[in-house]
């Protein structure tokens, strides 16, 4: 592992303006935010922050808003978040060296609405093959080293098949001292053994067995009966 816990310390804040207003900001505020494995999944309905969490964690370690490695810094025109600027880490052990030296740090962000962007400045020629290929691309050429691998909705492109390659990758990377932080709707990516998975909404943050969560509970039900669901929504 790479970070033991990321905080975030502010003066002063009106907590009803975005971001501070989002309850698992006001968690990382309050309390930080623990890793105590080397895989963490961030689950949580559209608007509950984990975006905004996992792009701050990325950029407070100086990965790019806008995606890649740390070998390039800020390509994107976008500036640091209000939260990004102030994230700060507890290393871990394997970690020490990277914190406290901007060119020991290795990692990259993967963000779905961004990655086209960020594998061509990689040299991956992302328009050349589909989009899930494209970031098959980046996990195979570019998740190689222990790091900071974070990710946001990596799904989002992928096949059953693939999202089973990408946490192979997980896997490996884990074993290999680095670590891993995905923000996800997926309940195939959560249930890689011995991940770390926390739920974020109006309760802030809270860790939950991948048996127990919510989006599980969904997905369970709804394969099992669709017009169950179905019968609410459809004319």
């Amino acid at each position: 592992m790479i970070i033991e816990r990321a905080y975030a310390h502010i003066a002063s804040h009106d907590e009803n303006a975005w971001p501070w207003s989002v309850p698992c900001v006001r968690g990382l505020m309050d309390d930080g935010m623990r890793f105590t494995k080397p895989v963490t999944f961030v689950v949580g309905e559209n608007g509950s922050g984990k975006s905004t969490l996992v792009e701050a964690l990325a950029e407070g370690f100086g990965l790019d808003s806008w995606g890649g490695s740390h070998d390039w810094r800020y390509a994107s025109p976008r500036a640091k978040s209000v939260l990004g600027e102030r994230i700060r880490f507890d290393a871990a052990a394997r970690g020490r060296r990277m914190l406290s030296s901007w060119s020991a740090r290795k990692g990259f962000f993967l963000r779905a609405e961004t990655a086209m962007d960020a594998l061509d400045r990689e040299g991956l020629a992302p328009n050349s093959v589909s989009h899930g290929e494209g970031f098959l691309a980046a996990f195979r050429g570019k998740f190689l080293e222990p790091g900071l691998y974070v990710l946001d909705e990596p799904e989002a492109a992928l096949s059953f098949g693939s999202c089973l390659e990408l946490l192979g990758h997980f896997d490996q990377l884990a074993k290999q001292g680095a670590q891993v932080i995905c923000a996800t709707h997926s309940p195939l990516l959560t249930a890689l053994p011995g991940a770390d998975i926390i739920e974020v909404g109006d309760h802030g943050m809270r860790r939950v067995p991948w048996q127990d969560l919510a989006l599980v509970d969904h997905w369970r039900r709804y394969l099992a009966d669709p017009h169950a669901y179905l019968r609410h929504i459809l004319g």
